[in-house]
């Protein structure tokens, strides 16, 4: 259950809400090109001993070559449709990580299923475009993992069903989309409603999160089910943040079944993911990384520590 297996239907929606609201909260974080940056408030500055351990082609190009997949939020959006300029959480990070190594990291779209195959034939250095970290891509690149993301909760604001974690829905009418791993989430959890000795979950599907979401303002429905990230992205932009509530269960900080994201580096570049994760792991140890997760409503994804294809799977 995570965010870049494949591209789920859920950015459709989310990426609607962003559009209304990109004007506020992107856009304003850009890279220097003394190779500071400033991003979601903070200035991060160059390291001059971090930059020493890039390789040498990266030092001679003085950039990085990020492949994204966009839309996609929180993680990748553009600032103004039909526009090329880009913002997202993905984006933002790579801001920082530029900064922090003295290099530019330049974004560039990519589909999706082309992102690893871009990544092998050496037209990309890195990739940042909230991918799962699986075994079998590991065949194939290195990640550094940056956030842990499965299922979330939506509410209505104030959340007046007062529900705080997956078995709350247990009895409910609750919306998900669709054919997706939410759906298959909600199917799963019924048997442990039965022993719990409450009604089955009440499971309204939707043909797009945006029609959950319709039926979840409503009233139709008491919660929604869709990825963490986008029910957190949506909660802080729907309505100013007034529509809707994101449900934090401390015993699932990243969502349900979450699974880590990883920063998707080729192999033929061991030093750049070397290099990559000490400069994770030092915008970890400033805050910057939560903070960054904050602009984008998203603090519970955040890793407490940079690690090297953490796979689950």
């Amino acid at each position: 259950m995570n965010a870049r297996i494949a591209r789920p239907a859920a950015a459709a929606a989310a990426a609607a809400i962003m559009l209304a609201s990109l004007s506020a909260c992107g856009g304003d974080d850009a890279a220097a090109p003394s190779g500071k940056a400033v991003v979601a408030g903070v200035e991060v500055v160059k390291d001059q001993k971090l930059h020493d351990l890039l390789p040498e082609k990266i030092k001679k190009a003085g950039e990085v070559r990020v492949a994204t997949d966009v839309p996609y939020p929180p993680f990748e959006m553009y600032v103004k449709e039909g526009e090329s300029a880009l913002t997202g959480l993905d984006y933002d990070l790579g801001q920082a990580l530029g900064a922090k190594l003295g290099v530019t990291f330049a974004f560039a779209p990519q589909k999706f299923d082309g992102i690893v195959p871009a990544l092998q034939a050496g037209r990309f250095d890195v990739a940042m475009s909230a991918i799962t970290d699986n075994k079998d891509r590991q065949k194939v690149v290195d990640f550094v993992d940056y956030s842990q993301s499965g299922s979330g909760i939506l509410v209505s604001d104030g959340n007046p069903s007062k529900i705080e974690k997956l078995d709350d829905l247990c009895g409910l009418k609750v919306a998900v989309q669709a054919a997706t791993n939410q759906l298959d989430l909600l199917k799963s959890h019924q048997d442990a409603c039965g022993k719990a000795g409450k009604g089955k979950i009440d499971i309204q599907t939707f043909p797009k999160d945006s029609d959950a979401q319709l039926a979840l303002r409503s009233g139709k429905v008491v919660a929604q089910v869709l990825t963490k990230p986008a029910a957190g992205w949506v909660a802080k932009t729907a309505d100013a943040g007034k529509a809707f509530d994101l449900v934090e269960d401390p015993a699932a900080p990243g969502g349900y079944n979450a699974s880590p994201n990883g920063i998707a580096i080729s192999k033929q570049l061991p030093e750049l993911t070397d290099a990559v994760q000490k400069a994770l792991q030092a915008l970890i140890d400033d805050g910057t990384l939560i903070k960054i997760y904050n602009k984008y409503g998203v603090p519970s994804i955040a890793v407490k520590e940079a690690t090297k294809n953490a796979s689950v799977d």
